[in-house]
């Protein structure tokens, strides 16, 4: 088994818990940094005046100190690195966003404390030239965090409508900096929910670094890789000439094309499917020392690059591709070694489904994608592909949030999986792992529909109906541990672990994880050349108390089930 290093973008599930599981999927033991140095949180404490909420406070970030040292104590010891920039420089992707009073000195020299935190990826590059070395950047979002630092649901809405107008359009670094203001005619008024000024600072410093992690590290060659995520983006808006720039110096500096280089840098809308992705491309890196597998998507409805995502800048299929750059694939149009089942129809599933069946049957490879969801997997898409056994041996699935998330995820699941699949030979190594991939395949359908299609619409009803406060009472569950009772908040704790533990056992009996039942059904044990060999589903268990709102807020839960194949 192989040691990486992984410093995640935050502690919530999809940059942590899934990460490490996928890892052990694919013979990699995945080392992080003490769980109390990631610890992000919304706010902590409120004020009220009877049932008004007047103001929240005192969000968590990650410890950047602590991070930086994990880092040079576990160097010598791991087979490779992985390192958010968020979590490194700034304790994470909500700490990256924090309003600032200043924007910091000139680049390169804009902020000692920052420049000195992501130097430490130099040092380790230094000392171990060796060892691959991933990084994951993200380009600030267009909106601020709500409830964080005071910032409310109104900042919010406010801050992603201000920021996505059309800026004036800038070629340089510094004309960038001070043109954020600028419309393409004129300049922008004020704003009534956040600082505007604060929040042109935070782009600035944020923007600084983006250019530092390119410049000073991947060009100078102590990053090997680098994944730039832009998260929560638009096709228009402040985002964009950033966009360009470091798509330009991608070409100028690392001999990109089109603002992309597979072998070096890549930039793409995502941010918490880098991690997963990132796995992918060092267990390639790693057991097959980079060999680029073939990928092929075949569409279920509207080709993908008819669909862009308003939460996005790229089209669908422009994402799939770039995603396959991340993983470490190469994109052909025939005879893949993966195939991607991409979703965009539900009309469209029962044909989807057949092709899974026959691929399974042909033994292809493949990873599926539910893009017919919004935030969510869409129940007619999600229910016919628990009706078939041949789901259960797929390599990578995602109906989880934004097209580039969905992306990101489940090509990070298939690839890490099918790299181990054709490397590995040991009989116990090769259980462990087909155990854990199973259990990462029942958590998405498991959180991606019975949660987030299915329970999640209780829990936002019982919260916002008991809020505390009237003023906020639509959005309660954006925060429930501030506004919701103590009791009301245990019943929501109660609510949740029940409906989970009825939608296990429902998902345990789909045809897919069939345990127990008359039916049968597998998942990938080993691949040797064009002889698959299987393992069956036996059982499926969630603990009762398992289930929580690791954020205080109904949109995040953790969930560890467990599954058993032999």
């Amino acid at each position: 088994m192989k040691n990486v290093l992984y410093v995640p973008l935050d502690d919530r599930p999809v940059n942590l818990d899934d990460v490490i599981v996928q890892g052990r999927s694919a013979g990699i033991n995945v080392i992080t940094p003490s769980v109390s140095d990631l610890r992000n949180r919304l706010d902590s404490q409120k004020t009220a005046s009877g049932t008004t909420l007047l103001a929240t406070s005192s969000p968590a970030y990650g410890n950047t100190a602590n991070i930086r040292q994990f880092i040079l104590d576990n160097a010598a010891s791991v087979d490779g690195f992985i390192i958010s920039t968020d979590m490194l420089a700034y304790g994470g992707l909500i700490g990256s966003r924090r309003l600032r009073t200043s924007a910091g000195g000139a680049y390169p020299d804009y902020d000692a404390t920052i420049t000195n935190l992501l130097d430490v990826i130099r040092l380790v590059k230094q000392s171990y030239p060796k060892k691959p070395v991933y990084v994951m950047d993200t380009i600030l979002r267009l909106a601020t965090t709500i409830y964080a630092e005071g910032l409310t649901f109104e900042a919010y809405t406010e801050s992603r409508s201000f920021m996505l107008q059309p800026r004036k359009s800038f070629s340089q670094f510094a004309d960038i900096l001070t043109g954020y203001h600028l419309s393409p005619t004129g300049s922008y008024g004020s704003t009534a929910h956040f600082n505007k000024d604060q929040y042109y600072n935070t782009r600035q410093h944020k923007f600084k670094s983006n250019r530092y992690i390119l410049e000073k590290l991947v060009q100078a060659g102590y990053i090997d890789f680098l994944a730039v995520g832009v998260d929560d983006a638009n096709t228009q808006g402040v985002q964009i000439n950033e966009i360009n720039f470091l798509e330009g110096r991608i070409n100028t500096c690392l001999g990109g094309t089109n603002g992309q280089n597979p072998d070096r840098a890549i930039i793409l809308p995502d941010a918490d499917g880098l991690g997963q992705a990132l796995v992918a491309r060092m267990a390639n890196q790693l057991y097959r020392c980079g060999i680029k597998p073939r990928y092929a998507v075949q569409y279920f409805g509207p080709h993908g690059s008819t669909i862009t995502s308003p939460y996005e800048y790229m089209d669908v299929h422009q994402n799939i591709l770039r995603h396959v750059d991340i993983v470490g694939g190469k994109s052909v149009s025939t005879s893949p070694t993966l195939e991607i089942i991409a979703i965009t129809a539900a009309n469209q599933v029962t044909a989807a489904v057949s092709r899974i069946a026959a691929n399974s049957t042909q033994h292809v490879p493949t990873v599926v994608i539910d893009f017919v969801g919004g935030g969510a997997a869409n129940a007619t898409v999600t229910e016919a592909l628990l009706s078939s056994e041949h789901t259960g041996s797929i390599l990578g699935y995602s109906g989880w949030n934004t097209p580039g998330n969905k992306i990101g995820i489940a090509l990070g699941m298939g690839q890490a999986r099918y790299t181990y699949l054709v490397t590995e030979k040991d009989a116990e190594a090769l259980s462990s792992a087909v155990n854990a991939h199973g259990t990462l395949l029942f958590k998405r359908f498991l959180k991606d529909y019975y949660y987030k299609t299915l329970a999640i619409g209780e829990i936002r009803e019982y919260s916002r109906a008991n809020s505390l406060y009237t003023n906020i009472a639509t959005i309660a569950d954006q925060n429930m541990i501030l506004f919701n009772s103590p009791a009301d908040y245990l019943h929501l704790q109660d609510v949740l672990r029940e409906r989970m533990q009825t939608h296990t056992a429902s998902l345990s009996g789909k045809s897919t994880f069939l345990n127990g039942g008359s039916g049968t059904a597998y998942n990938v044990r080993q691949i040797c050349g064009t002889t698959w060999s299987f393992s069956e589903y036996v059982s499926a268990e969630l603990l009762h108390d398992d289930p929580d709102f690791i954020w205080g807020r109904a949109f995040e839960i953790t969930l560890s089930p467990n599954v058993t194949l032999e």
